[in-house]
């Protein structure tokens, strides 16, 4: 079974745990190096970006997380986990893992109580086509890199991508029913990292 390592330093930890085990994975709590050990894929959760930054220096988590993602495995970060991925910050900066050739706009579209859902863009990939998309305190990726490829939009704006094996959405795909299309993609970027067994 495919082993989804959840960075749990703060976010909605449990809906993604959930989220991993509705298309198959499972989950596994990570909050040391050690922890990195033996999983095949990772997510970064949604949550307050500066308390996960805070909390990844004091862990020493940086580098193991570059590590981890030279390894080929597969990296998903939702709402402050993509700010985190980034290789730039706006509104705000945090200390950033580089590893997505964005630009993340802290907060872009407004504060707590302004926090919407909408569909995804008619013009995105399927299978994220119409897909209902939560933000909240949402960031958004803007000068995306030549490599950076645009799975969904809202409004024309990007708000799921893909560089290689590292995923962002700038929502909360966690929060929705049923199998949840961003995890099973991750899953499926995992199952191809590992190669035949």
């Amino acid at each position: 079974m495919t082993r989804i390592g959840i960075l749990a330093i703060q976010g909605d930890i449990e809906a993604h745990a959930a989220a991993s085990e509705r298309v198959g994975g499972c989950t596994v709590r990570v909050l040391r190096e050690k922890d990195l050990d033996g999983i095949d894929a990772l997510i970064l959760p949604g949550g307050e970006s500066t308390t996960i930054a805070k909390g990844l220096a004091r862990l020493g988590l940086y580098e193991p997380l570059r590590q981890f993602a030279a390894t080929g495995r597969p990296l998903l970060g939702t709402c402050a986990g993509a700010i985190l991925l980034s290789r730039e910050v706006e509104n705000h900066p945090v200390e950033t893992l580089g590893l997505l050739d964005a630009v993340a706009a802290r907060n872009a579209y407004g504060t707590q109580v302004d926090s919407f859902a909408a569909l995804s863009d008619a013009g995105s990939e399927a299978p994220f086509r119409d897909l209902r998309c939560t933000f909240i305190r949402a960031p958004q990726l803007r000068d995306l890199g030549p490599d950076v490829q645009v799975l969904a939009r809202v409004e024309g704006r990007p708000v799921l991508v893909r560089q290689r094996r590292v995923l962002a959405a700038t929502f909360h795909p966690e929060l929705g029913e049923g199998p949840s299309p961003v995890h099973r993609l991750l899953l499926a970027l995992a199952d191809e990292a590992a190669g035949p067994a």
